[in-house]
């Protein structure tokens, strides 16, 4: 008999990003930001220690890289991995979900249209 316990593979998913920001994080790095700083400047709400905390946490669960760059001063870039890059539909489908209501009027339909295809390109996706 097997005794293997059953997780749900959405509950899986969720304990990779379960911290309040990684998304956002994850979501940034698609769009090229990769030093501490600039996960901060669209984010002023996010302290350093809850930064560094995810930051730590989405690399010990192999979603992204951590480099330490040999430059005066040194400095650390962050990278998604190729398990990280696979979020790319994710983070898509999250952008669509209110993109698609039409009852949502925080957007003009060329700014709509807009974010659409940005995120597309962005995020690798193919129609």
């Amino acid at each position: 008999m097997n005794s293997e316990k059953i997780v749900c593979p959405v509950d899986k998913t969720l304990n990779l990003i379960n911290k309040k920001w990684s998304i956002q994080i994850i979501r940034d790095l698609f769009f090229g930001k990769k030093h501490f700083k600039e996960f901060k400047e669209d984010n002023p709400k996010l302290s350093n220690k809850v930064l560094s905390n995810c930051l730590k946490e989405l690399e010990e669960n192999g979603l992204i890289e951590k480099v330490v760059v040999n430059t005066t001063p040194v400095t650390t870039e962050y990278y998604l991995t190729e398990y990280g890059k696979s979020m790319n539909k994710v983070i898509y489908e999250l952008a669509m979900f209110t993109l698609h209501d039409e009852n949502d009027n925080s957007y003009s339909d060329e700014t709509r249209n807009a974010l659409k295809e940005s995120f597309k390109k962005t995020l690798e996706i193919e129609d």
